[in-house]
């Protein structure tokens, strides 16, 4: 049986080879080819590229193969439009409960459930929204919402695509704070290779369909970066 300490120097991804694509129709279509990747317990990863570079396809997949329990945080927030933010929070953990426990805490939220979700509403600065139905949010309050959502997963890995895109420069870098302190590996897919260099230990950056470079954050320029694009 391996050690605490063992695991912790084992590869949460590991992807030798890998092609990733997907299927439309009957056809499939390759996005990633010949991709070669670890990823280890503790690293904050900024993924980089143009749109299409296939950071989402990445992410997707690197999400499926985690060793470990993943918070996710998507590019569009998929929240229920008619239900709460408070209800919108509460469904991260979903998965966590009995069908019946669910139900229960629907109709009748318990103390402690309450208590959580505004403690995670009240770091990013959105409490007062708690039982307001998400359509007549904005989208840089659904995005906070959405990560509220992922923060109540409570998983020590989080995966996000893109998830301070709908929020001004001073809001994006507190909320990459937030979840770096929250979450002990980050890998995040970021359009702003500023914000990138700016909390990233690592970034990996895509370009026609590989891995154009991956490299620690201090080793890199804005103007590697920007060979990207």
């Amino acid at each position: 049986m391996a050690s605490i300490t063992d695991t912790q120097f084992q590869p949460i991804v590991s992807l030798e080879n890998e092609q990733l694509g997907y299927v439309s129709g009957k056809k499939a279509h390759s996005v990633l080819s010949d991709l070669n990747l670890s990823i280890a317990p503790g690293e904050k990863i900024a993924l980089v590229g143009k749109s299409g570079s296939g950071k989402s396809t990445l992410l997707k997949h690197l999400r499926q193969s985690s060793s470990m329990p993943v918070a996710w945080c998507p590019q569009e927030p998929s929240l229920v439009p008619m239900l709460s933010a408070f209800y919108n929070i509460y469904m991260g953990q979903l998965n966590h409960h009995h069908w019946l426990q669910n139900l229960i805490n629907l109709i009748i939220p318990k103390a402690q459930t309450k208590s959580d979700i505004r403690s995670i509403a009240s770091t990013l600065e959105i409490e007062p929204l708690l039982n307001s139905s998400v359509d007549q949010l904005s989208g840089g309050q659904q995005q906070r919402i959405s990560l509220a959502r992922a923060f109540y997963q409570n998983a020590d890995v989080f995966i996000g695509d893109e998830p301070v895109s709908a929020v001004d420069e001073l809001q994006s870098r507190r909320l990459i704070n937030q979840i770096i302190a929250k979450h002990s590996t980050v890998i995040i897919a970021l359009h702003d290779i500023d914000l990138a260099r700016a909390f990233a230990t690592r970034i990996i950056g895509l370009k026609d369909g590989a891995v154009e470079l991956d490299v620690s954050a201090d080793n890199v320029s804005q103007q590697d970066l920007l060979t990207l694009y």
